[in-house]
């Protein structure tokens, strides 16, 4: 029961879309640091083979580029099947794809619903949907594959900007991640979600560079996420110290849920 074993996701293989940016490019660095088997897809395809380039040089585990625009059903499906192609397993899927929107209330459009809720919520079942045959092939007694998806704080709680389908995703993400942890743990696959606070990224950047001090001020530990915690967070749950959670959303935000703001 060492750790190096409880934690051990060596020629493990993951798929983590938005896996070249942002918090999914942390995702995709710890598990190749830890010799993981990592395809990268975004619609972005020089930032996935760039990424790659990077996490190979790490030399443990390995990245591949499947560049697919999952706003497109048909690119969802194209990846599928280019998944399908290379692997006739897939140990963890990291749903991590995601966009926002802010506008204020009564000018808020119509778009940013269909837009927002399409990446972050309904691809998430696309995908899932689409390589679940690749996760019961890899599971095993003791060994479910698994689910993480990359949720936000913003789902539990009320945020103060107006991300009206975002925060609306999100919760629905949660939600999604549970109904899936039922249905799919019937069949050795794990579900769970990562509620994550915030973390550098180019979504939050605008953010991050107008209201850091008083986000940081808000949060218990006293400062934003790092890529270890992140990254250990999905070892943990695609690890066998993680094999028994299934159904959890985890707060991944330092505390700033608990805060007491008197």
């Amino acid at each position: 029961m060492d750790s190096a074993s409880l934690f051990n996701v060596k020629d493990k293989v993951v798929l983590v879309s938005g896996g070249a940016k942002g918090i999914g490019r942390m995702i995709s660095e710890g598990f190749v640091a830890n010799g993981a088997k990592v395809y990268i897809s975004s619609r972005d395809a020089k930032a996935c083979e760039q990424a790659c380039k990077e996490l190979n040089a790490l030399g443990k585990g390995t990245a591949h580029s499947i560049p697919a625009d999952f706003y497109k059903l048909e690119d969802c499906k194209r990846m599928v099947d280019e998944l399908k192609k290379r692997e006739s397993k897939l140990h963890v899927l990291v749903n991590n794809s995601g966009s926002n929107w802010g506008a204020p209330y009564d000018e808020f459009p119509d778009a940013a619903w269909s837009r927002v809720l399409t990446l972050n919520l309904t691809r998430v079942f696309t995908i899932t949907q689409g390589v679940t045959p690749l996760l019961e092939a890899a599971a095993t007694d003791g060994d479910p594959a698994r689910i993480i998806n990359i949720g936000s704080v913003d789902g539990i709680r009320v945020p103060s900007l107006e991300t009206f389908s975002y925060s609306a995703s999100k919760a629905g993400l949660h939600q999604l991640s549970r109904v899936l942890a039922n249905h799919l743990g019937k069949r050795n696959i794990t579900s769970n979600a990562l509620a994550c606070g915030p973390f550098e990224s180019k979504m939050m950047a605008a953010t991050l560079k107008n209201f850091k001090d008083t986000i940081v001020a808000g949060i218990p530990l006293g400062r934003i996420g790092s890529p270890q915690d992140v990254a250990g967070a999905c070892l943990f749950l695609a690890s066998r110290a993680g094999s028994y959670v299934n159904g959890a959303t985890i707060a991944l935000d330092g505390g700033s849920l608990v805060g007491s703001k008197l």
